[in-house]
C-alpha cells in the first residue's frame, strides 16, 4: 500500500496535474480565440512538434550536448574546489570574493566575449557558460556539505591518525554527498538554461535556442514554441538523470550513521 501510494505522489500526481493544466490551457485558447503571437495552444504546439521532431532532436542534441559539457566541468570544478577550500582556510577566504563575482556575471555579457575568445564557429563559449553557471552551486552546496561533519567523526579519525586527506576521503567527502547532488540537481537545470540563453548570442548555427529564434522571427510562433518544449524536455531529462544517480549514490546514506 505505502509503495503505491508512494508511486502515485511522485508520478501519477504530476502527471495529472499536467493533463490538467494542459486541458485548461487549450480550453481558455480556444474560448478567448487567443491569437498565436500571443500564446499558441497546446494541440497546436503538439502537432508542430511532431512534424519537427527530427529538427527538434537535432537541436536538443546540439544544445544537450553543450550541457553536459558544461555540468561536467562545471561540476568536477565546484566539487574539487569546494574541497580544497574546506581543507585549506586561506583558500576558502580568498574564493569568497571571486564565487561572489561569479555568481552575479550576466550571461547576456560573457557570451560574446567567450566567442570572441574562442571563436564564432567553435562551441567553446557556450561550453563555458554552462560551466560557469553550475560551477556556483555546486561549489556553494559543496562546501556547506563538507562543513557539516559531525565533530565525533573528526576526533575519531584524528585518533586514528589520520592525514586530512584521508579524513577528506573516507568522511567528509561521503558525508556531504547529500549536499553534492542538491548541487549537481540545481545545476543540471541550469547547465541546459545557460547553454539555451547563449545561443542567442552568436556562435554556430544549432542549438534549440538559435531554432527558437529562426521559428518567432519567420512568425511561427507554434513551432517557436514546439522548439521551447524540446529545450524543457532537455532539462527534464537532465534532472531525471541526475535525481536517478543520487538515488544510487547515497542509497545506504543515512544521516545518523
Amino acid at each position: 500500500m505505502r509503495s503505491s501510494a508512494g508511486i502515485y505522489r511522485t508520478v501519477l500526481a504530476p502527471v495529472l496535474l499536467g493533463l490538467v493544466a494542459l486541458a485548461l490551457w487549450q480550453l481558455l485558447v480556444v474560448a478567448f480565440d487567443i491569437k498565436a503571437f500571443i500564446v499558441p495552444g497546446p494541440v497546436a504546439i503538439g502537432t508542430e512538434f511532431g512534424a519537427n521532431l527530427s529538427t527538434v532532436l537535432q537541436g536538443a542534441l546540439v544544445t544537450g550536448g553543450n550541457a553536459l559539457v558544461g555540468l561536467v566541468i562545471g561540476g568536477v570544478t565546484g566539487i574539487l574546489f569546494a574541497i580544497i577550500a574546506a581543507l585549506v582556510r586561506v583558500v576558502d577566504e580568498l574564493s569568497a570574493a571571486v564565487v561572489a563575482a561569479l555568481a552575479v556575471v550576466p550571461i547576456v555579457a560573457l557570451a560574446p566575449v567567450l566567442y570572441t575568445m574562442f571563436g564564432a564557429a567553435a562551441e567553446t563559449g557556450r561550453q563555458l557558460v554552462a560551466a560557469i553557471a553550475v560551477f556556483i552551486p555546486v561549489y556553494i552546496n559543496t562546501l556547506r556539505g563538507l562543513r557539516q561533519v559531525r565533530p565525533v567523526h573528526r576526533d575519531l579519525m584524528r585518533v586514528y591518525a589520520a592525514s586530512a586527506w584521508q579524513t577528506t576521503r573516507t568522511v567528509t567527502v561521503p558525508g556531504a554527498l547529500p549536499f553534492i547532488f542538491t548541487g549537481l540537481r540545481i545545476a543540471s537545470s541550469l547547465a541546459v538554461i545557460s547553454a539555451l540563453i547563449a545561443e542567442y548570442f552568436g556562435g554556430p548555427i544549432g542549438g534549440l535556442g538559435k531554432s527558437i529564434t529562426s521559428a518567432a522571427s519567420g512568425s511561427n510562433y507554434s513551432l517557436a514554441w514546439a522548439y521551447v518544449l524540446g529545450a524543457i524536455i532537455v532539462g527534464l531529462v537532465f534532472y531525471c538523470v541526475t535525481l536517478a544517480i543520487e538515488k544510487i549514490a547515497t542509497r545506504h546514506y543515512s544521516p545518523n550513521t
